[in-house]
């Protein structure tokens, strides 16, 4: 451990005026809400209870936590919701403390397995007949190269191969085809490698997927992914009751079906065990699986599973064929006189897709909500936990001493109430910092009272000529935000006939090309959902505009949604005050954290749902986002944007 951190050095010392930081990073500026979180993380640690802060940007948060997590003297799990912060802890905050600190930091970045190659998979490969094509081959053999001098095995590392690779979900270390301490590979395994540089570790930084996944296996002991633990930081902790839930549950696609049958089919004869009648038992099992998923309707979307007795009662022979299928696999594998380690994972597959199948499809757990989903070619049953609060108090904030959440956007109404209603825990130290930012010169809040009901056909129009209006006192530069993609769509293709400013749309190109092509476009204007409303930073002039048509209040009619509904309800609860009211509020602060990125930032917020003035419910929308000015006067925001 850094000599430095683990020192008699206060906090103070790190954070202050005059101090570490002061002396040796480049854009240090006194933070003393940074310090504030400081000495909070600090004092978690040592009383060993759990931490709740809200430091918005430019807090500096992840020093805040870094340094006493590295004081603790415990190994610390950091988990993060993005991989961009993810790596940028990794890659740039520990080599910068590590620097200055006088010492060696111990210190592991773990992924999931899929992004790493598997050797044994790689060799096997080499000169068979599976390899198709001249591209694949060279594919093949620019991996082959680099296997040979890579540490690490990260796909990441791969900078001049195309994304996707259709060749690395052949080669890669995921758990479905590993066979673990048997693989010949075993010592030399890059996963192997990893968990050994975990282990000698005192900080672990993972993604929260690969954090639920290995809390959902670690409960039964079996195939954890992290090294033992007592403390873990979440940041970006606004993300956890939704990551936790596709973790706690089930999920059987046609993908996996598929997956299976391919598996098997190139491991049989990688092995020399391909034989006639498993041949046609695969394609009768991809046949009856490929079925079975037509039966779901065509429309695109996520749907209640509700009806489940009588879609068995239509689809019953198909659905029992495919497990009959699965079984028939499982018989078939298990009497093959040679069994290598891969034909046991096979086997293990085939029996946990049958089981879930069944779960998926007549269990009555009414913890569980059964819905399905379909994207693109993809069907997805799944099964979600319709409140994970009591799963992660038992299986997280009980079992291990020290919880820190951290992100912009936590409370509301400055309360945590929400967070650890969802999340289950039920004490822990609460901190809302004061905004670094001076939003009330920074940015001007703008509220179109004047505007029709959302909910009224005469809104998509008059919606458009004001997003239009905006857009030309902010000369473009803008994100146009939307809770729904069919509104979005609309009011583009109305936009784009009012104003010649460059215009970018979300699905129509990689969203990573849209964001380039966003910050090398003067005066460009991105129309987006969701997906853009965390997570994006874009600092300076050339994003001085965030438009949100809506507040963000969750679908109601989506299976998971109204499930929570309907279970809050059924409790005696308020469901629209305690769950949707919150959500949107939480929503609402990341959607207009996109603005003010740093000091000089400067900008507009304009939302164009006027029920922020109408509704009871608005006030505590306004009482959760920064101190903004705000005003429904158009000229004001042309005086505002001019000044900047």
């Amino acid at each position: 451990m850094a000599e430095t951190a683990k020192s008699e050095m206060s906090l103070r010392d790190f954070f202050g005026p005059q101090g570490l930081l002061a002396r040796c990073h480049p854009q240090y500026e006194f933070r003393p809400g940074q310090l504030e979180m400081a000495e909070g993380v600090e004092r978690a640690f040592h009383e060993k209870r759990h931490l709740a802060v809200e430091a918005g940007t430019g807090t500096g948060k992840t020093l805040a936590y870094l340094i006493p997590a590295l004081r603790s003297g415990r190994r610390v799990i950091i988990s993060t919701g993005t991989k961009n912060l993810q790596e940028q802890l990794f890659f740039k905050d520990i080599p910068f403390l590590q620097k200055h600190l006088n010492g060696e930091i111990r210190a592991c970045y773990m992924k999931g397995r899929s992004n790493f190659l598997c050797r044994q998979k790689l060799y096997d490969l080499e000169n068979q007949p599976v390899l198709k094509g001249l591209e694949e081959l060279d594919h093949y053999a620019r991996i082959r190269d680099w296997e040979k001098q890579t540490e690490t095995g990260d796909r990441a590392e791969l900078t001049d191969l195309p994304e996707p690779v259709p060749l690395w979900p052949r080669l890669d270390a995921r758990r479905d085809t590993c066979t673990g301490q048997k693989c010949p590979q075993f010592e030399r395994c890059f996963i192997t490698g990893m968990h050994r540089r975990a282990a000698e570790s005192e900080l672990v930084i993972v993604n929260h997927h690969l954090f639920f996944a290995d809390l959902a296996v670690r409960a039964d002991d079996f195939a954890s992914i992290l090294p033992e633990y007592t403390a873990v930081i979440f940041d970006e902790a606004h993300e956890l009751e939704d990551v936790a839930s596709q973790y706690f549950g089930t999920r059987v696609s046609n993908y996996r079906l598929e997956e299976l049958v391919r598996d098997t089919e190139n491991i049989l004869s990688l092995k020399g065990l391909a034989e006639r009648r498993l041949a046609r038992l695969l394609r009768q099992l991809r046949t009856q699986a490929e079925g079975f998923f037509e039966l779901f309707p065509a429309e695109e979307g996520r749907f209640a599973f509700d009806n489940r007795e009588q879609f068995l009662e239509r689809a019953g022979e198909g659905y029992q064929a495919l497990l009959e299928k699965l079984r028939s696999l499982e018989v078939a594998l298990a009497s093959l006189r040679e069994k290598p380690e891969e034909i046991f994972n096979l086997i293990r597959r085939a029996s946990e897709l049958r089981q879930e199948l069944k779960f998926l499809l007549e269990g009555q757990d009414r913890a569980f909500v059964f819905w399905f989903e379909r994207r693109g070619r993809g069907v997805f049953l799944q099964a979600t936990p319709i409140n994970v609060a009591q799963i992660l108090r038992e299986r997280l904030f009980e079992r291990y001493d020290t919880i820190v959440l951290t992100s912009a956007t936590l409370a509301v109404g400055g309360r945590f109430d929400y967070l650890k209603q969802r999340l289950g825990f039920r004490t822990a130290e609460e901190k809302v910092l004061a905004p670094h930012f001076d939003y009330e010169r920074q940015a001007l809040l703008y509220i179109s009272e004047h505007l029709p009901d959302i909910r009224t056909p005469a809104f998509i129009a008059e919606a458009a000529d004001e997003i239009s209006r905006l857009l030309e006192a902010s000369r473009g530069r803008a994100f146009v935000l939307f809770t729904s993609i069919s509104q979005m769509q609309e009011i583009f293709r109305r936009v784009a006939q009012r104003v010649s400013f460059p215009l970018l749309l979300q699905g129509t190109a990689p969203r990573t090309a849209l964001l380039d092509r966003f910050r090398q476009t003067p005066s460009a204007v991105l129309f987006a959902t969701a997906s853009f409303w965390q997570g994006v930073d874009v600092q300076g002039p050339q994003l001085s505009s965030v438009i949100i048509d809506r507040l963000p209040f969750a679908v109601p009619t989506d299976p998971v949604v109204r499930a929570r509904i309907q279970a809050l309800t059924e409790d005696g609860h308020n469901a629209f005050a305690e769950y949707q009211t919150p959500e949107a509020i939480i929503a609402l602060k990341q959607g207009f954290g996109r603005l003010i990125r740093a000091r000089s930032d400067r900008g507009l917020l304009a939302i164009l749902d006027n029920r922020i003035l109408r509704k009871q419910y608005g006030r505590l929308f306004l009482e959760s986002l920064p101190p903004y000015r705000v005003t429904s006067d158009l000229s004001e925001v042309r005086r505002f944007l001019d000044e900047g």
